[in-house]
């Protein structure tokens, strides 16, 4: 989807006309029209306010797949409310919001993560699930490094 039918869902979601957006957006009316219309983009800091207003990510506004991953503890990122934030508020569609709070990491140590992950799950045995989830979370970037 591009950037311009982003923009025009999310406002009709929000059931706000051009000039409420644009109002939220400290934007003219204008402005929302040529974005909706593909003639303009939002800058880089108007795609930073979308994002905090709205809940949704820049990557999200910019038509790009999203990660349907979390890179920390491996959980669905199968909904916008799910997605962490950056201390500024905008949306950060690699971490879950348990996992990456106000734009800090939670976790440093994949053993806590597994700890707090696997009381949430009711099959096999403990270690089982510890190792099922060790493989699982090696393959994520945020513990690649």
């Amino acid at each position: 989807m591009e950037t311009k039918d982003i923009l025009l869902n999310l406002r009709k979601k929000h059931n706000l006309s051009q000039a409420e957006m644009a109002e939220k957006l400290f934007v003219t009316r204008q402005a929302v029209s040529r974005w909706e219309n593909g003639e303009t983009v939002p800058n880089t800091d108007t795609l930073k306010l979308i994002s905090r207003t709205f809940g949704v990510s820049i990557n999200t506004l910019l038509g790009q797949p999203r990660n349907i991953t979390c890179q920390v503890c491996g959980s669905p990122l199968d909904n916008e409310d799910n997605l962490s934030r950056e201390s500024d508020g905008t949306v950060n569609d690699r971490y879950c919001k348990w996992c990456y709070i106000d734009g800090v990491h939670k976790y440093t140590d994949m053993e806590n993560v597994i700890a707090d992950v696997i009381t949430h799950w009711n099959w096999g045995t403990p270690e089982q699930m510890a190792d099922w989830l060790r493989k699982k979370l090696m393959t994520l970037e945020y513990w690649k490094k």
